[in-house]
């Protein structure tokens, strides 16, 4: 019997789920999780499709992310993210400064 599902897309696929931070035109930041990243980009930058929040506060850039196995566990990292505050948001991003000094 011939298999009747739709082709999946790879990140399906894959399952792979990304978390995602933008960092808006006005410096704030928003959080969110999709499947393809740069789709998303477009959308929250170019189209009616973006959230609502982006939506007034273009243009947004990545500012960080993150890859998830499911979708369960990307959204559990989204409200983690999204408690953090603005600060630790912006720490996500920086590569960590060492002291090798001794």
């Amino acid at each position: 019997m011939p298999d009747t599902q739709p082709p999946l897309t790879e990140a399906a696929q894959l399952n792979t789920w990304y978390v995602y931070v933008v960092e808006c035109g006005d410096g704030t930041y928003y959080t969110g999780i999709t499947t393809d990243i740069e789709r998303r980009l477009t959308e929250h930058n170019s189209s009616s499709l973006g959230a609502r929040y982006t939506r007034s506060r273009r243009p947004v850039r990545l500012h960080y992310h993150e890859t998830s196995s499911s979708r369960s566990d990307a959204l559990k990292r989204e409200l983690q993210i999204k408690k953090l505050s603005r600060c630790n948001k912006r720490l996500l991003a920086s590569p960590i400064q060492i002291n090798a000094a001794g």
